[in-house]
């Protein structure tokens, strides 16, 4: 059964005629056409699957070999939607919560049908991944692994943070990604203490631990990896710090199992911050989950994500982290597959502390 076809099995089980889709990862997820934001709306009826764009597209969609999929060309994209339902005797029409105002606005509009929105209807599919799209992760972890290896090769005391993360760009770039999911973190010496710092013209020096977070686009699938390193001679106390993060890191990962809750797999890491007295210093999730986005679902699980149950196959990230303003932070992230035979890492750069010499 296609993702199309699941989708409009469940239609009548959830009362609707239709469901449009405009999220352009969740219209790639089910027709695998790239659409960009803004640019047309995929429609989807219990016997239909129906793409709307505009002339921009009109090749594209013509070269598009999806035999479940057919195109409509117009500027007047919802206008062509009521026509479209009218003529398909559509009367509920489903639609995604995560619509602009302006959007909904539109549609309250000119939609002669009642419109309902709904939750993740489509994220929902999305959490758990077939072989393909395992395949897919593991070639984006893969090359992020890779990227890492290259990235420690360009570090020395002198170079900038907006360097080493124009550097890996490139290398990534260069070596099959096809962009980056998020804005690269490069965060050294103090910086490293801010958990989403961003790549600065901050010059790193000897003494600094560098926490690098990365993720990159692979055959439209991303990884999420964060590691962090030293340069020269470090504080004893971040070498402390690492260790007791990577502990952390792998505490939680021989905890992964199907069926386990969110806040029982983060208790299992943040345990070990806290016995070593740095819970105060750890400030976010364990993780979330990966996939066409780099935030998929789970969004997050931490010590209140007790409705978060882990099922087989899919993908989260494992990223403890302790950050002492002033000093510095350790993060480590890796990607995991949740699987009946246990957690599989997708992610395998060395977490070991490496020490970049000057």
């Amino acid at each position: 059964m296609t993702r199309i076809e699941r989708l409009q099995k469940r239609l009548p089980k959830l009362y609707l005629d239709a469901f449009v889709i405009t999220d352009p990862a969740n219209i790639f997820y089910l027709t695998g056409f790239q659409l960009m934001a803004g640019d047309g709306y995929l429609l989807v009826t219990t016997n239909n699957a129906i793409i709307v764009s505009d002339d921009r597209y009109e090749l594209a969609l013509a070269e598009f070999e999806n035999d479940e999929v057919v195109a409509t060309i117009t500027r007047d994209y919802y206008g062509a939607l009521n026509r479209i339902c009218k003529a398909l005797k559509v009367t509920v029409l489903g639609y995604e919560d995560t619509v602009s105002y302006r959007l909904y606005d539109i549609l309250d509009e000119v939609m002669e049908a009642d419109i309902v929105p709904f939750t993740n209807l489509i994220e929902k599919m999305r959490l758990i991944k077939d072989s393909d799209e395992l395949a897919r992760l593991q070639r984006a972890a893969d090359l992020a692994s890779q990227g890492y290896q290259y990235l420690l090769t360009q570090v020395h005391p002198g170079i900038s943070e907006r360097q080493l993360a124009n550097r890996l760009d490139f290398w990534m770039k260069e070596h099959g990604a096809s962009g980056a999911s998020f804005p690269t973190i490069v965060a050294s010496g103090a910086n490293s203490a801010k958990p989403h710092a961003t790549a600065s013209d901050k010059l790193i020096a000897d003494g600094d631990v560098v926490t690098l977070d990365f993720g990159y686009f692979v055959d439209g699938y991303t990884a999420d990896m964060t590691r962090t390193f030293a340069v020269g001679s470090i504080d004893p106390e971040l070498r402390d710090i690492y260790e007791i993060v990577n502990t952390a890191r792998q505490q939680v990962i021989d905890h992964v199992q199907v069926g386990i809750h969110g806040d029982k797999l983060d208790a299992a890491g943040r345990q070990v911050i806290a016995d070593a007295g740095y819970d105060d210093e750890f400030n976010h999730g364990m993780g979330h989950g990966i996939g066409l986005a780099v935030h998929e679902l789970p969004a997050s699980y931490g010590p209140n994500a007790s409705d978060v149950q882990l099922v087989n196959n899919e993908v989260l990230t494992v990223e403890p982290g302790i950050y002492v303003p002033e000093l510095g932070g350790v993060r480590i992230e890796d990607d995991v597959v949740v699987t009946h035979g246990g957690p599989r890492v997708l992610t395998t750069a060395p977490t070991e502390l490496v020490i970049v010499d000057d």
